[in-house]
């Protein structure tokens, strides 16, 4: 049966699916450069290069075995409240195994990382507990989903607004992508960022300004412009958006003559100029992915690993891609702890901490560790009080506020930051019931409030990668409900 022009045309569509789907679909709507702030965009790839990159501790990270203090103070919470809580159902660390960071903003009082974020037992690098004595990692201490800044009265207050369906997985990842609660969204923090920055930051760039290695995600969604999702690193950047039945046989060539000969017709019409358009960056970013330097630090063999290591390529390639903003979604999961904590949490940790100092490291030989940021995001923490007795069954629940990771060489590290919890620090009071628990009495299990939103956290990130004063309601429409707008852990 004889094919129809418009028939051969979504064929062909669909043999570049991967990238036409994905890239520049802008220009359908005929949307104007002008209406963009412009990033020194003859300055693509170079010094004003930015990248995000999240890494996803998907199912809920206990933030309270992953930094714990380290010290006797008796006026804030110490390393004997947090034993007491944890040590009768075994999921007190012991105090020796904690790696040591000093921090300023508590005073230079001591805590403990996880032991799982330090050196490895083959010694292949120091993990990225390494990296806050070099100043280039900080931690955001109790973060979490908000509406509004919450105290424990407020909280139990039911007129007061609070993040719906709390301690639910898949509610609080979505608040937590969105850079926003209290009511569902359908776009993501990461690709609302591309919607205000694409045009101005990336006029020409090949790619979307935002690239998932894990899928499909809220986080990478926006309403004008749809990300890219690509394989990890077991797929080479040469076939990673290679399009299928255009090879160098008689038939394939004829077939692609015939594909670009028939995308030189009708051009009057708006529709078919930009789909042609979306179809030349196709093929130019294919092109352009067709050859590439590998990375050069060894990078771990676990899935985040992989991972990143395929984010360090695209980063190596942006001069060829001509793109000066990027953002970078990876994911690892397995922190749904409810049981077999101990050793499920170790080895999750590690492999996050190895692969996450391996792509710190792979950007300083690019040399642009101070132009890329790499952050941690997760569903919410984790109860203080255990779950289940003993080394194979100890867990914890879902709970709410949680200590976050920000890597790279513009992060101000060495410190903690946040908005102050009652205590005075950003770090809560480890006390069932206490004024930091949203629970009370004997059901009181240690969830945490946090002080300190994700829009908050988030802001800070997107203010360093470029966001405009303008475009912040539009990106984090909740932010006006807090104090400040940046947390101050970017240069």
């Amino acid at each position: 049966m004889k094919q129809s022009r418009r028939d051969f045309l979504k064929k062909s569509g669909c043999a570049l699916g991967m990238v036409t789907l994905a890239t520049q679909f802008e220009h359908f709507g005929m949307m104007s450069a002008l209406a963009q702030k412009t990033i020194d965009a003859e300055n693509l790839g170079g010094d004003n290069y930015k990248a995000l990159v999240v890494v996803f501790l998907a199912g809920g990270n206990d933030g309270n075995n992953t930094v714990i203090p380290n010290h006797s103070s008796t006026t804030l919470s110490n390393y004997a409240t947090y034993s007491a809580a944890r040590s009768a159902q075994g999921l007190a660390l012991p105090q020796a195994s904690l790696l040591p960071i000093t921090v300023p903003r508590m005073g230079g009082l001591d805590y403990g990382l996880h032991p799982a974020l330090g050196t490895v037992a083959n010694g292949v690098n120091n993990g990225i507990h390494e990296l806050w004595a070099q100043q280039k990692m900080a931690i955001v201490p109790n973060c979490g989903t908000l509406v509004r800044p919450t105290t424990k009265t407020q909280y139990q207050t039911a007129s007061h607004p609070k993040p719906y369906q709390l301690y639910s997985h898949s509610d609080q990842v979505e608040q937590a992508q969105a850079g926003r609660s209290g009511t569902p969204s359908i776009t993501g923090w990461g690709g609302k960022l591309a919607d205000k920055l694409h045009l101005g930051s990336n006029p020409t760039g090949l790619l979307p300004m935002v690239t998932s290695i894990s899928g499909a995600q809220l986080f990478t969604t926006g309403q004008n412009f749809l990300p890219l999702a690509i394989n990890d690193s077991n797929t080479s950047l040469s076939n990673v958006l290679n399009p299928q039945g255009f090879g160098t046989s008689a038939t394939q060539v004829a077939r692609l003559n015939a594909f670009n000969q028939l995308r030189t017709q009708d051009l009057s019409s708006n529709y078919v100029a930009a789909a042609s358009h979306v179809t030349d960056l196709a093929i130019q970013a294919n092109s352009a992915l067709a050859t590439f330097q590998e990375v050069t630090v060894t990078f771990p063999n676990t899935s985040i690993g992989r991972q990143l290591k395929q984010v360090a390529r695209l980063v190596k390639k942006r001069l060829d891609l001509n793109v000066n903003r990027q953002v970078f979604y990876c994911q690892i999961g397995g922190f749904d702890t409810h049981n077999g904590q101990l050793n499920t949490q170790a080895t999750q940790l590690s492999q996050f901490s190895q692969a996450a100092r391996a792509f710190y490291d792979e950007m300083v030989a690019q040399g642009v560790q101070n132009n890329v940021t790499l952050f941690t995001m997760s569903d919410f923490g984790r109860t203080f009080n255990p779950a289940g007795t003993g080394t194979g069954v100890v867990g914890s629940d879902h709970a709410w506020g949680n200590h976050l990771f920000v890597i790279g060489g513009s992060v101000l590290g060495g410190d903690f930051y946040g908005v102050n919890t009652s205590n005075g620090t950003p770090f809560p009071t480890l006390t069932f019931g206490g004024i930091d628990d949203a629970d009370s009495g004997t059901s009181a299990r240690g969830r945490w409030i946090p002080t300190t939103a994700v829009d908050q956290y988030a802001a800070t990130l997107a203010n360093w990668f470029g966001l405009q004063a303008a475009d912040v309601p539009y990106v984090f429409p909740n932010l006006a409900n807090f104090p400040t707008s940046n947390l101050g852990f970017m240069s």
